[in-house]
């Protein structure tokens, strides 16, 4: 059945519901999705003032607040978490306290909705709820990426995709980011807790796991606002090159440049890492926060790519985020279950367009057959949780300014994306490593132990901080 039929049994139903049976109807709508009041972990307001409390025996971090019939309707008709996703954006839907806890509406949507029976029951019941889809052109609804062509991760879409993402505006990231603009997992040493350490802490955390030495060359592929290369030219004495495909990034990384006085020992290009030359030109390549645009089918293509680039004896720290659910080999019926769901299309939709995770083998197994050699890997995904909360916290506190700036429907998809990203680390469904790669040369390049990386630290990470 079309979603216009689907409509227009809907509005015939819905017409013989009295209104004061409203609120008993989606009262069993949310039962059946999300479980009944006494077990779930969370409260329910609805737009008459009625409210439930939800489990008696714990506190509920959030309370999900229904404007009316016709919200939930769209939230749920077809059930998915991309229907959910934009009904918080639209502001159908809202929740009053923790928006990362609220990632569990997905989970529990995942588990009630298993059983067809169920599934079937649910959609009666949203049939005779009341109200009106948006109309197409809505101005509350999230921007969508534009995808051109039809093919993923061609030169000219990945690029439309990173423009989607990161030129929302440079103004826009720098109200909840560190100072420096770093856009990535935060390392927290021991008593750090507030992000802006924590990024100066991770940026010199990748200087040393580089073995940066004073006139070796750097690139950094998908560098962002320039964070990492200044950092390394400054306290390294290195040559560095960041590459982008973000005019945006470009334009306020190469401003930074200049106002350090770091031109000439640091620049930033509007380049594709696909346009990486293939002499050898650098010693040590970083990626940081990049490795989830390239995409499965490109993996080899990537790897290559920095391998020729990279001098023999040379290093490469990928640092990325992995898919823990794909390395699980998902059976067929949750396979199922995530195409029915739409399991990641808001993200894929609205955030990050063309983003693809891949398990953490799958990128050892390219990178070595590339030629690469692991030298180390090392999990960051309690950091990224940290990392994750921070921001959040950091864009509510000046929500009112970055609304100002893109707009309610634009806040309320990244206050979402961030939130959920939070939830998605902590239940262990996505992780991040660093993946440091050497390609062989005749000299040993990295030491015996990890003793180097925690002892004598750049001052950026004082032995104040870590005693704390």
């Amino acid at each position: 059945m079309t979603s216009q039929a689907l409509a227009q049994k809907s509005a015939k139903l819905s017409s013989a519901e009295q209104p004061e049976a409203q609120v008993d109807l989606v009262r069993r709508v949310i039962s059946l999705a999300f479980g009944p009041p006494e077990g779930r972990p969370f409260a329910v307001r609805y737009w008459t003032g009625d409210h439930d409390a939800g489990d008696p025996s714990r506190r509920s971090p959030f309370t999900l607040v229904i404007r009316d019939p016709a919200a939930l309707r769209r939230a749920l008709l077809p059930p998915s978490e991309l229907a959910l996703g934009e009904a918080f954006v639209r502001g159908d839907l809202d929740v009053d306290g923790d928006l990362e806890s609220a990632g569990r509406l997905s989970d529990l949507l995942r588990v009630n909705l298993s059983a067809p029976g169920r599934l079937a029951s649910l959609a009666a019941l949203i049939l005779r709820l009341s109200g009106a889809d948006p109309r197409p052109g809505d101005p509350s609804a999230p921007p969508r990426a534009r995808r051109p062509g039809w093919r993923r991760h061609t030169r000219r879409r990945d690029a439309a995709a990173i423009r989607h993402h990161y030129d929302v505006g440079n103004d826009f990231y720098q109200l909840w980011l560190d100072p420096q603009t770093v856009y990535s997992c935060a390392y927290f040493p021991p008593g750090v807790r507030d992000v802006e350490r924590a990024q100066q802490a991770k940026l010199d955390y990748i200087c040393r796991k580089l073995r940066l030495q004073p006139g070796e060359h750097l690139l950094d592929i998908g560098c962002g606002w320039g964070a990492l290369i200044r950092h390394a030219v400054r306290h390294y004495g290195v040559e560095a090159v960041g590459i982008t495909v973000s005019p945006a990034q470009a334009e306020l990384a190469t401003e930074r440049i200049s106002d350090e006085g770091l031109e000439g020992r640091c620049r930033v290009e509007l380049r594709d890492y696909r346009e990486l030359p293939d002499t050898e030109a650098y010693d040590k390549v970083a990626s940081v926060g990049m490795f989830e645009h390239v995409g499965r089918t490109r993996l080899a293509e990537y790897f290559a790519r920095v391998y020729r680039a990279l001098r023999p004896g040379g290093l490469f720290l990928n640092h990325g985020i992995i898919d823990l659910e794909d390395a699980r080999r998902p059976s067929l019926r949750v396979r199922v279950r995530r195409r029915l769901l739409r399991e990641g299309e808001f993200m894929r939709r609205y955030v990050f367009p063309d983003g693809e995770l891949v398990p953490l083998a799958l990128a050892v197994a390219a990178a070595e057959a590339a030629g690469f050699e692991t030298r180390d890997v090392e999990n960051l995904r309690e950091h990224y949780v940290f990392t994750l909360r921070e921001w959040v916290r950091r864009l509510e506190a000046r929500e009112q300014e970055a609304i100002a700036l893109v707009g309610p429907a634009t806040v309320r998809t990244w206050r979402l994306y961030l939130a959920v990203s939070a939830h998605s680390f902590a239940s262990r469904r996505i992780s991040v490593v660093q993946h440091l790669l050497a390609k062989p040369g005749p000299q040993p390049v990295v030491p015996d132990t990890r003793h180097h990386l925690y002892v004598d630290a750049h001052p950026a990470w004082t032995l104040e901080d870590r005693s704390v």
